[in-house]
This record gives structure tokens, C-alpha cells and sequence, in this order.
């Protein structure tokens, strides 16, 4: 691959645009925490280092930049291609719909589908909102989901788990920013594992569950997050296993529980025919989030 030089001809966003996707191109980059394409991770590596409105590129294409904001640019660009770490390392934020949230090496980069679930409530299946007091977030790594329940559910305390006290310690610094301190509860705990006595209204999990054969072949920008945030064994739903085992003791009459299993839908049935899994749908379709209610559970 050629280096990062001979770039004085770059004057503008669009050439530093144009310029960036040859690179990552060239380079074979992975995306997938956050963009799917070369040019929408330019864009917006390009646009959160000129400090400028990550969703308009458009009144900007043509705007020179300075000899310092070029070195700057440049520098970014360099750093993707280089280190192959997800962009969201670099610029240390990561975004779930209009939700923006801190990230770093310490937790997997924020993805769910279940995101796109809590704006709505998880209508129909949470008939009263304002009912739901007590919820979950099982796996919670950066704290997004806890976040998201929490401002779904207004009346709701929620507790917020993870195994990995160094995710807690960015969950931390997540809940402070959202103001949400005296309702978000931060748990080390292995599942549910340091829980006992409590209940809950609603739990949600988007737990590990790449498997092993997936997780050998993972390009560099995935090997860059926590290894304990991805594999889940050699078919991917050991840690499903342990949340459908436990959940019932867990989750109040009524209660809904919500688990992200990534392309597990058929080995997960194949493994428990006789329960009734309902399949959410979300813009990815509807093999990657199941909901259980407390009385579907064994």
C-alpha cells in the first residue's frame, strides 16, 4: 500500500473525501460499527475531525481547509487504514439512532437492533409504559440499552449488568452525561449471578453470541473490541443458555424478556422446539431479537 504523502493537492472536504475512500478501499478496511460503506466512514471521520454537523456533508464539499485541519484530517485517515480499530475508537462516540454515546477499547462498539425497539416502547408487547418500574440490562458494555430503557420507560428503575468492570467504568461515564445516576444501577455480575432477590418488569440482553468458528475468522476492526464481547462458545449461545435458564426467576407476572442472538435464529429453535419464541422485527429483519414472556419460560 502506497504512504500518506503527496497530499498538497488536497484542498477541499471534497478532495480529502475522495482521498479517503481510495484509501480505504485500497486498504480492504472492515466496516460495520456504525457505517456499512468506504464513503459514509469517510464522511463522517472527516466531518467529526473539522468539528462540523455529522449529517450535512452537502454545505461543506467545496469549503477549503486550513494547513492544521488538512494535517488533522490526514492524520485521522491515517489512523483507520494503520490500526484497523473501528472508527468509533477514534473518535470516541458512537451513535444509536438520535443517541449519542462515549465509547473506547474497554466495550464493544454500541449495535443493537434492540435500540430500535425502545423508542416505541416495545409496543405492543408493553401494553402500559408507565407500568413498567423495575427493568434489566443484562451484557451492557457502554450502557446504551440501559440508557434507551430508561428513557423509554420513565417510571422505571433499571439495573445495568455486565461481567467486565472495566465496561461498568465507561457505563459510568455514560449514565452521568444522560443525567440518569439515581435511576441506572451499574452491577458487576456474571449474568445473573450477583442478582439474587431482584425482579423485573422487562430484561434486556444483547449478550456475546458470535461463535467459534466466526470468531477465528473475525477481520482486525472486530479482533479490536473485547474478546469477552463477542464469542460465546462453539455454537454461539452459551450465554443464551444461561439467560433462558435463570430468566423466569427473574422477571415479574407478565414480564417480557428480549434477547438479541445475531444469525442464531435457526440453531436457537433447533435447541429449544418447544418454546414459543416471538421474532421481532427490526430493520434487519426478523431473525435477530426473540421476546419471551415470563410465563412462555420452563
Amino acid at each position: 500500500m502506497k504512504h500518506f504523502d503527496d497530499t498538497e493537492s488536497l484542498i477541499t472536504v471534497r478532495d480529502w473525501l475522495r482521498f479517503a475512500v481510495s484509501r480505504f478501499n485500497e486498504a480492504k478496511l472492515f466496516f460495520g460499527h456504525g457505517s456499512d460503506n468506504a464513503f459514509d466512514e469517510a464522511a463522517y471521520l472527516i466531518l467529526h475531525t473539522l468539528h462540523l454537523p455529522l449529517d450535512r456533508l452537502e454545505p461543506f464539499l467545496d469549503a477549503s481547509l486550513t494547513h492544521g485541519e488538512s494535517e488533522e484530517v490526514q492524520a485521522m485517515i491515517e489512523r483507520r487504514v494503520r490500526e484497523r480499530i473501528p472508527a468509533a475508537y477514534l473518535t470516541h462516540e458512537a451513535w444509536l439512532g438520535a443517541h449519542r454515546f462515549y465509547v473506547d477499547e474497554r466495550v464493544i462498539v454500541p449495535r443493537s437492533f434492540i435500540a430500535e425497539l425502545l423508542p416505541e416502547q416495545l409496543a405492543p408487547w408493553v401494553e402500559e409504559p408507565d407500568a413498567v418500574t423495575r427493568a434489566l440490562d443484562l451484557c451492557t458494555g457502554s450502557g446504551c440499552l440501559a440508557i434507551l430503557a430508561a428513557l423509554a420507560f420513565p417510571n422505571a428503575d433499571v439495573d445495568a449488568v455486565d461481567l467486565s468492570k472495566d465496561a461498568l467504568e465507561v457505563a459510568a461515564k455514560n449514565v452521568a452525561e444522560y443525567g440518569l445516576t439515581d435511576r441506572i444501577e451499574l452491577i458487576e455480575s456474571d449474568l445473573f449471578t450477583a442478582l439474587k432477590g431482584r425482579s423485573y418488569d422487562v430484561i434486556l440482553s444483547n449478550p456475546p453470541y458470535v461463535n467459534a468458528e466466526s470468531v477465528a475468522a473475525l477481520p482486525p476492526e472486530y479482533q479490536a473490541e473485547p474478546a469477552l464481547a463477542l464469542g460465546s462458545g462453539k455454537d454461539g449461545l452459551d450465554a443464551t443458555r444461561q439467560i433462558l435458564a435463570a430468566a423466569k426467576s427473574h422477571l415479574n407476572p407478565g414480564g417480557l424478556l428480549v434477547v438479541e442472538i445475531g444469525h442464531n435464529r435457526d440453531v436457537l429453535e433447533a435447541a429449544y422446539p418447544a418454546l414459543p419464541f416471538t421474532w421481532l422485527d427490526t430493520e434487519g429483519g426478523e431473525q435477530f431479537v426473540f421476546m419471551l414472556r415470563r410465563e412462555d419460560l420452563p
